[in-house]
Parts: structure tokens; sequence; C-alpha cells
């Protein structure tokens, strides 16, 4: 039987991030683990425009470290609820998976469970994916859950929220 005992789950305080807390319960439920839920800021993610127009940084990481600390209340409430074993962490990192395949190695990790925000064509390519860059980036397997189509048509910056009652998939 595959070691689940140590789950990560990355989020970004969205709604369709938080989805994924459903399906850690189940898991960590089923297999008895620990769940750390991680949240990376990124200090600056202008970078590219200029050093000289860096002007707000510290109030831009002020604001962000504050929307981390309640999505990651919210993660921690939720599972707590549910008797899990659960610890928190806000990193500053500007290359999002390179701060979470540290914390894979670090913490040893053996699965991430994320949300993927479901962006295609030139949205994504302008963008890129998170959950696309994580899983070229690490060595443990990851679970992939995607949000609800009405998390898919608001998108990312939906404003954090319960997230909805998705059934495990396991």
């Amino acid at each position: 039987m595959p070691d689940y005992s140590h789950i990560m789950v990355p989020i970004d305080g969205s709604d369709i991030s938080l989805c994924a807390i459903e399906h850690v319960k189940a898991l960590a439920k089923a297999f008895g683990s620990q769940v750390l839920v991680l949240y990376v800021v990124d200090p600056y993610p202008f970078t590219g425009i200029g050093t000289d127009l860096a002007y707000g940084q510290a109030q831009f990481v002020a604001e962000s470290s504050e929307q981390a600390k309640a999505a990651l209340q919210q993660a921690r409430n939720a599972l707590e609820a549910e008797g899990i074993a659960v610890e928190t962490l806000s990193l500053e990192g500007s290359i999002v998976q390179n701060t979470i395949a540290q914390v894979v190695q670090e913490r040893h990790v053996s699965l991430i469970v994320m949300a993927s925000h479901g962006r295609s064509g030139l949205e994504k390519f302008l963008l890129g994916s998170t959950t696309d860059r994580v899983l070229g980036s690490v060595q443990v397997p990851v679970l992939v859950v995607r949000g609800t189509a009405e998390q898919q048509d608001r998108g990312a910056d939906a404003p954090v929220s319960e997230p909805p009652l998705v059934p495990p998939v396991l």
C-alpha cells in the first residue's frame, strides 16, 4: 500500500484552491495522514517591470501575508473539525513551484493534493500553470483536483469562502 502519511496542500486562498481541502479530508482519514497546508506569498510578482517600480512592495507583501493567514486558518479549521492533524505554513517565494518542491523535500511529503484553475488556451500560455510546473518539479505523487464549474467561471480571484462539498476521489 502506498505511504500517504504526510500530505501537503498548496493553496492560494481562492475557492478553487480550497476545494482540495475536501479531498484531503477523505485521504487523511483513510491513511491516517498528517496534513501540511502551504501558502506561498510571491514577495513581488511584478518582476521584470524594473526595480525602480518596487514602490509599494512592503504594503503588497503585508496584504498578501494577511490573505495567507486567513486562508490558512480557514483550511486549518476545516481539517481540525474532522479530527485531522494539520500544520499550516506561509512562506515567501518568487518561484512558487521551487518553494513547494523545497518543502516537499524538507518535510518528507509523500503526496501533494492541489487544485488546478483550469486555464486553457492563451490564458494558460500567458499565465502558465503552477500545477503544471509543480508536476515537473517534484518526485512525489500529485493529485490534481478541479473546482466546480461555478468556481472555474469566477476564476482564481474569487474571494475566500468555505470550500464546496466535493465528493472524495480515492
